[in-house]
């Protein structure tokens, strides 16, 4: 399948795309970033954490950096982090698996706007290229038709098919340009570093 390139990319910053709702379910699954005093409104909220061990939890690497997180390992290529965060209530740690392209996706984050956590549902539409600040040419992203808002970013996206997380939600995009025509071929669509992106440098961290 032809690879095409994510333009205006963003790492959450504003504003919204597609559907979500809030889900007590994202509340068992994933965490909420505070930096400063929280409010009804959500201020201070930067992000969503994934807890991966009693001391790790995974994000994104911006929502660490923002957060002021100490950080253990920074991916060198993708915006993730692994950070020190104790996860006491943590009951199992959770299985990654890879999905595939025209799997179906469930997203959990949190919404900067509300501070309630939120889900959404889609299918995993392409790979496409991702450069920022914080995501390099060599890591290549999916986007999905999943609803993501701001916060949400640093968020676990689950494979619907076992339940297994498939990936880590770093932003979103207005289009997904054809490499060949240059036209739109995907509008407003989420974006996630799929696990076969960081599986090697995951079980480093967390091991090291």
């Amino acid at each position: 399948m032809r690879v095409v390139i994510c333009l205006l990319a963003a790492c959450l910053g504003g504003c919204s795309v597609g559907k979500y709702q809030y889900s007590s379910e994202a509340e068992k699954r994933v965490d909420m970033t505070v930096t400063g005093i929280p409010t009804i409104l959500g201020a201070g909220a930067l992000g969503t954490t994934i807890p991966l061990t009693a001391n790790y939890s995974l994000t994104a690497a911006h929502v660490a950096k923002l957060s002021l997180y100490e950080v253990k390992s920074w991916h060198p290529e993708c915006d993730l982090a692994v950070i020190y965060h104790k996860n006491e209530g943590l009951k199992q740690e959770p299985r990654f698996r890879n999905g595939k392209i025209g799997d179906k996706v469930n997203m959990y984050g949190y919404s900067f706007i509300s501070a309630m956590p939120m889900a959404s549902s889609g299918v995993n539409l392409i790979n496409t290229g991702l450069v920022n600040e914080w995501n390099k040419k060599p890591c290549v992203v999916v986007a999905t038709n999943a609803g993501v808002v701001q916060g949400m970013s640093g968020g676990a996206v689950y494979n619907a098919s076992d339940d297994s997380i498939g990936g880590v939600i770093v932003g979103y995009t207005d289009s997904v340009n054809d490499l060949k025509t240059g036209k739109p071929r995907y509008r407003d669509v989420s974006l996630y570093v799929p696990y076969a992106r960081f599986k090697d440098w995951l079980n480093d961290a967390v091991k090291s």
